[in-house]
């Protein structure tokens, strides 16, 4: 964080200063058991706790009342944050690009930050971890940099219309790029023409001299062009940036020509799946958005490497049994491209192809649906077995019953592992799927653990 004393925030947030002017010029939190040298703890009200009666040992709060701890005191602790975030970005000699979309945001983030790592230097660029992408992560976000970051890449999500305004204003973009518009959270918008108008909301806050990112394939994105002012740079099969010629190797990591213009380079990636592309082709138009050239975009690509955990993450257990974990989060289209990888890895080698799949969460009235067609698509794919995960999930089970491929429904995480580790072996390979409130990155670990006499 760019150093400030609390009278400084104090001023910038319409605070006052409880305690000693202390200097922060560490990054700002809200987890009071990682507590950060010299940095500024957040306490926030909550449903379920209470931040203030945590600031003990901390070295600098802000917060809606006095601690024990040299304090901010301000009416609303999460607002102070957005304000305190936006007198940063105003100071920085930094660029800012901002994503949103139904999928793909953390991979596109984690290939831009990467390609940008590379050209510009790893003090240049800060980016969202995980997907701290709301009113309190983006601020977290940006009050990570320092006077030496160049570039702020930040993740920006949703729960409906005039969010993505508000975090613009927090952050306001120089690049944005809207990715796709799917059925992730549907059931909080309404509706997915509603998705589209909360997305949309990150190009209107573009200026002329910005560049504005969208999904050439993505009828909704695409229509989002009149929205905003700054010239439109797309993506996709049929955008501006493209690719041609994609394949994908034993692991199924894609390789395919970047193109742009008459100008094109090969690239091959190291994470999985064939969705990877079009992440990687986002994070492309992104990168040239901020003034890169296409073939240093495409030689960074192919050394970038997720920095975000339970995507995609392919492990060989001692035995030679391989792991896809990919139990971040889950929604129709992610669960699609996430079995297509686990066909595309299974194919070549001919090892069996296990899916264990768990509930997708915020479907609202797609919810049976959803889960009926993800159980449709394994079943087309030709997975050879579908382990389902809890009963919320059994739509799946009744998809994936139309093809030839064996179903296993298990009362929950437990019996799910139980089954893996009896029956998976040495030439099969495994798929850990579903929302993040399942937490199925557990099965993985668990069935990782496992060794064969």
């Amino acid at each position: 964080m760019i150093p400030l004393r609390l009278s400084e925030i104090a001023a910038v947030v319409g605070g006052t200063v409880h305690g000693e002017d202390v200097l922060v010029s560490g990054p700002a939190y809200v987890d009071s058991r990682t507590p950060v040298p010299d940095g500024l703890f957040v306490a926030i009200v909550g449903e379920h706790t209470d931040g203030h009666v945590h600031a003990e040992g901390a070295h600098a709060v802000l917060g809606s009342r006095p601690t024990s701890a040299p304090t901010v005191v301000v009416a609303d602790a999460v607002a102070a944050l957005g304000r305190l975030a936006r007198h940063v970005v105003d100071r920085l000699d930094a660029t800012v690009l901002a994503m949103t979309g139904s999928q793909g945001k953390t991979g596109t983030k984690d290939f831009l930050a990467a390609v940008l790592r590379t050209l510009a230097g790893e003090d240049a660029v800060v980016a969202t971890n995980a997907n701290n992408n709301n009113e309190i992560g983006v601020p977290l976000t940006v009050l990570r940099a320092t006077a030496a970051t160049r570039f702020l890449v930040v993740e920006m999500g949703a729960r409906g219309v005039g969010h993505i305004s508000y975090l613009c204003e927090i952050a306001p973009p120089d690049v944005a790029a809207v990715l796709n518009v799917g059925t992730a959270h549907v059931g909080e918008f309404g509706g997915r023409e509603q998705i589209a108008r909360a997305k949309g909301e990150i190009v209107e806050a573009l200026g002329a001299e910005g560049t504005a990112v969208l999904n050439a394939d993505d009828v909704l994105v695409a229509a989002m062009a009149p929205r905003t002012q700054a010239p439109v740079l797309t993506f996709g099969e049929s955008g501006d940036v493209r690719w041609t010629g994609s394949r994908l190797d034993a692991l199924g990591r894609p390789g395919f020509l970047l193109a742009h213009g008459d100008e094109q380079h090969p690239v091959q990636l190291l994470e999985v799946g064939a969705h990877q592309v079009l992440n990687a082709a986002a994070a492309a138009a992104m990168a040239l958005g901020a003034g890169f050239g296409l073939a240093e975009v495409a030689a960074a690509l192919g050394s970038a490497r997720s920095a975000s955990r339970w995507r995609m993450e392919v492990t060989e257990r001692a035995d030679g049994l391989v792991v896809v974990n990919d139990a971040y989060n889950a929604n129709p289209d992610s669960m699609r491209a996430a079995l297509e990888a686990l066909a595309a890895i299974g194919g070549p080698a001919r090892r069996r192809t296990v899916a264990v799949l768990g509930e997708m969460k915020e479907l609202g009235s797609e919810h049976e649906a959803g889960h009926r067609a993800v159980g449709a698509d394994a079943a087309r794919l030709g997975i050879d077995v579908v382990v389902v995960v809890g009963e919320a999930a059994r739509g799946i089970a009744d998809g994936a019953t139309q093809g030839t491929c064996e179903v296993i429904v298990t009362a929950g995480r437990e019996d799910a592992a139980a089954w893996v580790r009896q029956n998976a072996g040495p030439e099969d390979v495994v798929l850990v799927k579903a929302s993040r409130g399942a937490a199925l990155e557990w099965i993985a670990e668990q069935v990782l653990e496992e060794t064969t006499p």
